[in-house]
C-alpha cells in the first residue's frame, strides 16, 4: 500500500507547488485528454447526457441512502435541492412543450427523488439540518440566472416564454451547487490550519455531480466538433449558443478541485475526503 502511495503523493505534492498558470494549464490539458479518449470510446456522443443523468440520479441515491441510513441530513444544502429542483421542474416544462424525448423521462425520476430529499430535510431530519451553515441566499443565485436569461435566450420558433424559462434552467443547472459548497465551506472540521474534512455520503454526492457536469458538457463539445459547427446554428444565434457551452464549462471547472482531491483521497485509501482550505 505504501509503494502505492509514494508515487501518489509525490506527484499530489508537484501539482501543489506548481505556479496558478501551471495547475490551469495541466487541468485544461487534463480535461483535452479525457474529451478524446471519450470520443474513441463513446460512438454515440446523445449517450453522454444520458450518462450525465445516471450518474446524476446514482448521486440523489447516495443522499436517499443516507438519509435512510444515519437519519441525519447533516452536512447537506436544502437550498441547493431546492435550486436542482427547481431547474429541474423548469427543464421537465420545457421538454413537455418543446421536444418531449428519454431527457424528459429522466429529468421526471431526478426530481421526483429531488423532492422526497427535500421532504426529509425540511420535516423528518429537520434537527440535525444545518441551517445556520446553509446561509448562500437563493435569490444571490436565481436573480443573476432570471435576468440573464431575459436578456440572452434562444432564438428558435418557440413561444419567447418558454425560450426564457429554458434559457433560466440551463443558467441555473450551472450554479445550482454553489450553496452546497457554502455549506462544506461553513461546515468544514479543521485538521489543522490547511485542511478540512468533507462527510464522506456527502463528498460521494458532490463528486457524482462534478462526474455528471463533466459528462454533459463533453456531450456538448463533442455534439459540436461532430457537426463542425452546425449544432450551434441549430440552437439558435446571437450570444445564445455560446452561453449554452460557456455554462457547461462553468458548472464543470466549479467542481473540477473538489473531483481532484476526492479521487486522490480515495486512490490514497483515506476514508474521508481532505480539502485544502479554499477549494470550497
Amino acid at each position: 500500500m505504501k509503494g502505492t502511495k509514494r508515487p501518489i503523493y509525490a506527484v499530489t505534492t508537484w501539482l501543489r507547488r506548481q505556479p496558478p498558470k501551471m495547475k490551469a494549464f495541466l487541468a485544461l490539458l487534463s480535461g483535452i485528454t479525457a474529451l478524446l479518449f471519450i470520443r474513441m470510446v463513446v460512438h454515440d456522443h446523445d449517450n453522454l447526457f444520458v450518462a450525465a443523468e445516471a450518474v446524476h440520479a446514482l448521486g440523489i441515491s447516495v443522499l436517499i441512502f443516507k438519509l435512510s441510513k444515519d437519519k441525519t441530513c447533516s452536512g447537506l444544502s436544502l437550498k441547493s435541492q431546492e435550486l436542482t429542483a427547481l431547474f429541474l421542474a423548469v427543464r421537465l416544462y420545457c421538454s413537455f412543450v418543446m421536444e418531449y424525448d428519454i431527457h424528459t423521462i429522466l429529468d421526471l425520476a431526478t426530481l421526483a427523488t429531488t423532492l422526497w430529499v427535500i421532504y426529509m430535510i425540511r420535516f423528518k431530519l429537520k434537527a440535525s439540518y444545518m441551517v445556520a451553515k446553509d446561509n448562500l441566499p437563493i435569490y444571490y443565485v436565481v436573480v443573476p440566472c432570471a435576468v440573464l436569461s431575459l436578456l440572452i435566450h434562444p432564438t428558435t420558433r418557440h413561444q419567447i416564454v418558454n425560450r426564457v424559462l429554458w434559457a433560466f434552467c440551463v443558467y441555473l443547472e450551472a450554479v445550482s451547487v454553489l450553496p452546497q459548497l457554502r455549506v462544506m465551506q461553513n461546515a468544514k472540521l479543521m485538521l489543522n490550519f490547511n485542511f478540512q474534512i468533507v462527510e464522506p455520503f456527502t463528498a460521494h454526492y458532490v463528486f457524482a455531480l462534478g462526474v455528471a457536469r463533466f459528462l454533459s458538457c463533453a456531450h456538448w463539445v463533442l455534439q459540436v466538433i461532430d457537426t463542425r459547427g452546425r449544432l450551434l446554428t441549430a440552437l439558435g444565434y446571437g450570444l445564445w449558443p455560446s452561453m449554452v457551452l460557456l455554462s457547461e464549462i462553468v458548472q464543470t471547472f466549479i467542481l473540477a478541485d473538489f473531483c481532484y482531491y476526492y479521487v486522490k483521497s480515495i486512490v490514497g485509501g483515506q476514508l474521508v475526503l481532505r480539502l485544502p482550505s479554499g477549494v470550497v
